[in-house]
């Protein structure tokens, strides 16, 4: 059985909004900080990983593929 792992390393973001655009059942921004928030995620030294639904797949990638800093990471395992 398959399974998503998306991570967002939160501490590079530089809030440009193209994750929550692009992927909006994952990323949030943060009306606090501006950075992107990846929804229901476990924080760990700064990682956000969050094991969505393999449906998420497409919107996951696109943000990764979008995001100027590279901060995403999107992988099936």
């Amino acid at each position: 059985m398959s399974a998503l792992i998306v991570t967002l390393q939160r501490d590079k973001c530089i809030g440009c909004n193209y994750c929550e655009e692009l992927c909006p059942s994952l990323f949030r921004m943060s009306k606090k900080d501006g950075k992107s928030v990846l929804l229901k995620s476990e924080n760990r030294k700064g990682f956000h990983t969050a094991r969505p639904g393999l449906e998420c797949h497409e919107g996951a990638e696109n943000a990764k593929e979008a995001c100027p800093v590279n901060i995403i990471s999107v992988k099936i395992v």
